[in-house]
């Protein structure tokens, strides 16, 4: 089994309000964030935070750990404990336990995490008198070298992202909001794209290898044009995500004629597959050679086609991951490119 990978907590904040009569009081709530790397075990943080309090062991505590979505019905159970009974659900199951240093200790570890683990957390510890609410948010990461950097806009349009939505696109590609030194690393590999993006930091940069005037100007060497830090919740740009190698098998799905996007998925599906996502196509583009000339839909209803082999009518000057654009679903223009998961 892999080491407990060592954890940044980068903010820490109790917030609560003030109450009267015999109402209760509303849960405290802490927030943090961890990082992980991809495929390694993490712990999420959870102490109880009276002294005075019973301790996690005791029976009549409970503890309940919950992957909280924008939608509350789409939330997902991860872990239930009360006393010497833990039960563990969906992809978590076998995977997730609580580590009880000690008898204050509720912390969540969880092995052989993956990109679809990003995401918040809520640790709830509920014991009838003082029941609180401690908020993680865990961000999944790969290395510098064994994934690739791929900048993404939405069907809404160029910078149309605040922070907090460029990270949920990212996970919803299959993959993270790229760190600097991961997007430097794609840069020195020849990435060029005159359009800022947001960064893992908060930080809004973009990669220029060919300088020229509408890019920060022909005057300015090859290197990373850097905005610096902008406010998560109210500046809007694009991204740069990060995705790792697949751990399943990417292809086009052979069919007799065009799709439109539904069918596409359904397609896929009958296929025992799902529609690929951006994350899968860019990974198998650069890390395994994929070359097709066909235009395919995606699940973010983009539709792509990746190019390894330039060649006229297809990429004629370089290798590359072409965009058609994000046309109307009901479109019968298109075929599908599918995901099948290692069994």
């Amino acid at each position: 089994m892999m080491s407990l990978l060592c954890i940044t907590i980068i903010s820490l904040t109790l917030a609560g309000s003030a109450y009267s009569g015999v109402m209760t009081p509303p849960p405290f709530q802490i927030s943090a964030k961890v990082f992980a790397d991809l495929g390694a075990n993490v712990t999420l943080p959870c102490t109880l935070l009276s002294k005075n309090s019973m301790s996690f062991g005791h029976i009549g505590i409970r503890v309940k750990w919950t992957k909280v979505a924008d939608d509350e019905a789409l939330n997902e159970d991860v872990l239930m404990s009360m006393g010497f009974h833990k039960k563990t659900y969906g992809s978590f199951e076998n995977r997730v336990f609580l580590q009880e240093s000690d008898d204050e200790d509720a912390s969540l570890v969880m092995t052989d995490v993956s990109m679809e683990d990003t995401g918040k957390y809520h640790c709830e510890i509920i014991n009838g008198m003082e029941d609180t609410v401690q908020e993680i948010f865990l961000e999944v990461q790969g290395g510098l070298t064994d994934g690739v950097v791929f900048p993404y806009f939405p069907a809404s349009g160029r910078y149309n992202m605040n922070f907090e939505t460029a990270m949920q696109t990212c996970v919803s590609l299959d993959a993270v909001v790229a760190s600097y030194d991961q997007l430097y690393e794609a840069w020195k590999d020849g990435l060029d794209w005159c359009n800022a993006g947001w960064l893992s930091d908060g930080t809004v940069q973009y990669p220029i290898t060919k300088p020229r005037e509408p890019c920060g100007g022909s005057n300015n060497g090859p290197g990373l044009r850097n905005y610096g830090p902008r406010d998560k919740d109210t500046a809007l740009y694009d991204v740069f995500c990060y995705t790792s190698a697949l751990k399943g098998h990417f292809y086009w799905l052979v069919q007799p004629e065009r799709l439109t996007f539904d069918e596409a998925v359904q397609a896929c599906l009958d296929d025992d597959a799902e529609i690929a996502k951006v994350g899968h196509m860019y990974s198998a583009w650069k890390l395994e050679g994929y070359d097709r000339c066909d235009a395919g839909w995606l699940a973010d209803g983009s539709v792509r086609y990746p190019i390894s082999r330039p060649r006229k009518n297809c990429s004629p000057t370089e290798a590359a991951v072409r965009l058609v654009g994000f046309p109307d679903k009901s479109q019968k223009s298109y075929g599908v490119y599918c995901y099948k998961t290692q069994q």
